[in-house]
């Protein structure tokens, strides 16, 4: 949340720039059928609001304009999500209405001031707005970004809101003030969160690869099709659920080689998965020997041993790699894996 633009004209017009954090549904509602809702949202508040692309779980939604604009925007999508909610009790038991909550992504740097010494200010913002509002204690995944939950009425929302601007723009009053006063400058770059694509699981049956997209199995690409049925055709060890070869006396398979991947200790869990489910998977897609070596006093480091064709080794050099795609926390680029 960074103040863009300062001008005095009649007064003070400050452009912002505000970050929410949304779920897939809560950002169908917001757009709305056909792009109805977003579309009158932009031209009756006359703030930009445009919605990150990707096939996320989570979407960022950037707020930008004056303040007038901006706390208009955000009137409008409290007042939405609260019809959302008031439509799901209509054929759900539950009597008491949940309030309407809005996640806020904000620069780690500016938190402290938004909390205020011994949580002083985040307790006066609570107390004169009526809204609940939560700074979350770690970083969103590989950003210098925390969430800043706000939940209530929407008209406490709204007030929630023009507060942190206040204390974010480091100004007494948003309206009617003369002249700044530095609070909470950003200290240093801000790395923005961007949420992760949602992965997309990934089976083998019948010599095809499919990705599972819904209820449906959609063909995957070739290229992965063709590596799993060469590396199950050349693979000098039996996968998992086969028998062994009926003439193996006869297998005319290209003899097996060794591969050795080094993988930091804080990241082998997300290879060997609960009670070793994760690698296991790996040893029967790709057909391949894998061993992950005991940790050694003092390395930082693990080493894997992957045995096998080449083509049983490729396709498990690239299921350890989607593997760590899928963990955007611990690992955001799988080319950077040493390999020896």
């Amino acid at each position: 949340m960074e103040p863009t633009k300062v001008q005095s004209e009649g007064g003070l017009n400050v452009t912002l720039t505000i970050r929410l954090l949304m779920h897939g549904k809560e950002v169908g509602s917001i757009i709305g059928k056909k792009g109805e809702t977003v579309k009158k949202m932009r031209e009756e508040s006359g703030a930009r609001i445009n919605i990150s692309e990707g096939n996320c779980p989570e979407r960022i939604v950037t707020i930008t304009g004056p303040t007038d604009a901006i706390f208009k925007a955000f009137a409008m999508i409290a007042y939405k999500f609260e019809e959302d909610i008031i439509n799901s009790m209509s054929n759900s038991p539950a009597t008491s209405k949940p309030p309407v909550t809005l996640r806020l992504v904000v620069p780690a740097s500016q938190c402290g001031s938004l909390i205020g010494k011994g949580g002083s200010k985040i307790k006066e913002m609570r107390e004169s707005t009526g809204a609940q509002v939560q700074v979350a204690g770690d970083m969103l995944p590989n950003s210098t970004e925390r969430a800043v939950t706000i939940s209530g009425t929407p008209e406490a929302i709204i007030q929630c809101v023009k507060q942190i601007c206040v204390v974010m723009l480091e100004m007494i009053s948003v309206f009617g003030l003369e002249r700044p006063r530095p609070q909470s400058p950003p200290k240093g770059a801000t790395i923005p969160y961007r949420p992760k694509p949602a992965s997309t699981p990934v089976i083998f049956s019948g010599g095809q690869a499919y990705t599972i997209q819904g209820q449906y199995a959609i063909p995957h690409p070739d290229q992965l099709t063709k590596l799993h049925q060469l590396a199950m055709q050349q693979t000098p060890f039996t996968p998992l659920g086969q028998t062994t070869p009926a003439f193996p006396g006869l297998d005319a398979s290209p003899p097996a080689s060794t591969h050795e991947l080094t993988i930091p200790n804080d990241l082998i869990g997300c290879i060997i998965g609960r009670q070793g489910t994760k690698i296991n998977e790996i040893r029967q897609m790709s057909g391949a020997q894998i061993k992950i070596a005991n940790a050694m006093e003092g390395s930082s480091e693990r080493q894997i041993t992957i045995t096998g064709t080449p083509a049983n080794i490729s396709l498990a050099q690239y299921l350890i790699n989607a593997r760590f795609r899928d963990v955007a926390a611990m690992w955001s680029d799988p080319s950077s894996m040493s390999t020896s």
